[in-house]
């Protein structure tokens, strides 16, 4: 049920990434109206929808770059969130300097983390579960 949630998930920030990021800035920004995105801004969401599809439907054997990447950002994240924070305050909006975090970034980082590392594991579980299958079916 959460793997297709989150496949679902992912398919609406490839669609329509607006909603999603405008959500995130609710959630993160003291002052979200004043936030300039750069350009790229959406297609990073959009990046980040597809990495969670891929990932979730194609399993262990989709993409080991691609889990490996998501894993790596989520440990970051869980064990020290501020400075990917500011790394992409910085890659995300023109005035980054100008936005204020509110008090509970840094926790809501880690469960972005915990988030990332959970498609990650789905994934790996999918992938086992189907590899087991195959061999009970092989069995006689």
């Amino acid at each position: 049920m959460l793997r297709k949630l989150l496949i679902a998930f992912g398919l609406v920030e490839i669609v329509k990434p607006q909603p999603v990021v405008d959500a995130c800035e609710r959630i993160g920004l003291a002052n979200p109206a004043a936030a300039q995105l750069r350009p790229w801004a959406l297609w990073g969401a959009r990046f980040e929808g597809l990495l969670f599809v891929w990932i979730l439907v194609r399993g262990r054997g989709g993409t080991t770059i691609g889990s490996a990447l998501l894993g790596a950002a989520g440990v970051v994240l869980v064990l020290a969130p501020r400075p990917i924070i500011r790394l992409s305050q910085d890659l995300v909006y023109e005035n980054s300097e100008e936005l204020e975090l509110k008090p509970w970034i840094e926790p809501a980082a880690r469960l972005l983390g915990l988030l990332y590392l959970t498609v990650v594991a789905l994934a790996w579980r999918s992938s086992s579960s189907t590899t087991q299958e195959q061999v009970d079916r092989s069995t006689p």
